[in-house]
């Protein structure tokens, strides 16, 4: 699987795009650091460095000036299934009769199974666990039979599931966006060119302009000589299935996700949660970074008397606790990665805001935190429901058996927390703050109901498949 990643394209007139890349990439930094890399075509051969580890550890001095060429793709990647090695790192290579193909991959596929199996019957042989790869198969098998946009289309025909892609072919870079729009995806304009990428941020690192989003089940082919781009809305579906948790956790405070400042939705999640659970205490603080922006907008619809305060320092060379693959791991990065300012809570009531409790450990080790630091009262609040069921479109939710509201009450989660108080935010004020229907959103991991067909689980959708347009210029 290839899950919560980060991808990007860019198209220039008349300088190499490899260095652009590498800043791109450091801008998606967040959103995988398990692997990185570019492929990058001169128009006459396609070029590729794919390392393990951050973006800064996979890329040293000279790796760039190999990857000639004006046109090119990057990946960061963050595995929540799948192989952690390079079989699985991407961009994704691949060399067939219609010339070469590259691939990066932010999403899950729900039938990677079936269309593995279907390939591999047909002799395509894998050599990844990954559903990035099956995709190029399945794109590479479609190029052979048809021109580019067609090709697209019969593949996203054929594939299900949750996917942003950018991909080469040859010399020419395109991006791809699910029916459903569930990862993000958008267009940004810079002086000599034009970029695709996950998020807003990457298109403002390289001094240019966001455009728009990428629209759900819209192909963009940008030009080789980057003078421009065109668009085919391949797929119609009836419903998006935009990823709520992206706002709430995973996107750059400053990207704009489907026409939102991700910052400005998390400010108004945290007066939404003051409006439904506010609590009046000495002081309110964040978990840094990740309670933040929801804590200044609780902060602000909080009366004069509530203080906002930094209560925890935060060591900002541990990596993020919720990426980290194992229990051990994030239990002693929260020790590692925290410390309480003891003059912000000693002999106060506290509440600390939050975006998220997912296993508890990091909640139940804070609140320990500044109870030892002097704390009188440790009150919790989420800019979040509970999460009570897994993510199969790629965020480390974990098994039901692992997230601790899977079978919890609110009271039960504050005791195991040791929070004389916890309360969540509703789903029905993220839809609000996000101004879009329940039905909308993909609120899997909050519901146990899922926009996509997944075996054993429940779907909320009448028809989970979306249905395959005729748009002009791609009629098969």
């Amino acid at each position: 699987m290839d899950e919560k990643c980060g991808v990007v394209g860019i198209s220039l007139t008349d300088r190499d795009v490899a260095r652009p890349l590498y800043y791109s990439l450091y801008a998606l930094q967040h959103r995988g650091q398990e692997s990185a890399g570019i492929v990058t075509h001169d128009g006459f051969q396609q070029h590729s460095h794919v390392e393990m580890g951050l973006v800064g550890d996979a890329f040293e001095e000279g790796d760039l000036e190999p990857l000639a060429g004006s046109n090119g793709i990057g990946h960061v990647r963050y595995p929540t299934a799948g192989s952690v090695d390079t079989c699985c790192a991407q961009p994704f290579s691949v060399s067939f009769k219609s010339g070469s193909l590259g691939l990066s991959h932010n999403g899950n596929l729900v039938n990677t199974e079936e269309i593995r199996d279907e390939l591999a019957a047909m002799g395509h042989a894998f050599t990844s666990d990954g559903d990035t790869e099956v995709i190029a198969h399945e794109l590479a098998r479609n190029l052979l039979e048809a021109d580019l946009v067609r090709a697209v289309k019969r593949t996203m025909n054929r594939i299900h599931g949750s996917y942003s892609l950018t991909i080469m072919h040859d010399e020419t870079v395109l991006a791809v966006r699910d029916p459903q729009g569930n990862r993000p995806l958008c267009i940004g304009e810079l002086g000599d060119g034009y970029v695709v990428a996950s998020e807003s941020a990457a298109i403002d690192t390289l001094g240019g302009d966001l455009v728009r989003d990428v629209r759900p089940g819209e192909l963009v082919v940008l030009d080789p000589d980057g003078t421009g781009y065109e668009t085919y809305q391949l797929v119609e579906s009836g419903n998006t299935a935009h990823c709520f948790f992206e706002h709430v956790y995973f996107a750059r405070p400053d990207s704009v996700i489907d026409g939102e400042l991700v910052y400005e939705v998390r400010r108004e999640l945290g007066r939404a949660l003051w409006a439904e659970s506010g609590i009046e205490t000495d002081v309110v603080m964040p978990v840094p970074d990740s309670g933040r922006s929801f804590a200044s907008g609780y902060a602000e619809a909080a009366p004069e008397s509530v203080e906002f305060a930094e209560g925890l320092m935060k060591n900002r060379y541990v990596g993020r606790t919720f990426i980290m693959p194992t229990q051990d791991e994030r239990e002693q990065a929260v020790r590692l990665k925290l410390n309480p300012i003891r003059s912000t809570v000693e002999g106060k009531s506290v509440t600390i805001i939050d975006d998220s409790i997912v296993r508890g450990t990091t909640s139940n080790q804070l609140v320990k935190l500044l109870h030892d630091a002097g704390a009188e009262e440790v009150h919790v609040r989420i800019g979040a429901p509970q999460i009570v069921a897994p993510c199969y479109m790629g965020i480390d939710m974990a098994s039901r058996e692992e997230l601790i509201a899977a079978d919890r009450s609110v009271e039960e989660i504050a005791a195991e927390i040791e929070a004389d108080s916890l309360s969540y935010l509703s789903i029905d004020a993220i839809a609000e703050a996000l101004g879009k229907a329940r039905a909308d959103l993909c609120l899997g991991c909050v519901t146990g109901e899922y926009p996509y067909d997944i075996e054993g689980e429940q779907t909320d959708r009448e028809v989970s498949r979306p249905v395959i347009g005729q748009p002009s210029g791609a009629d098969d």
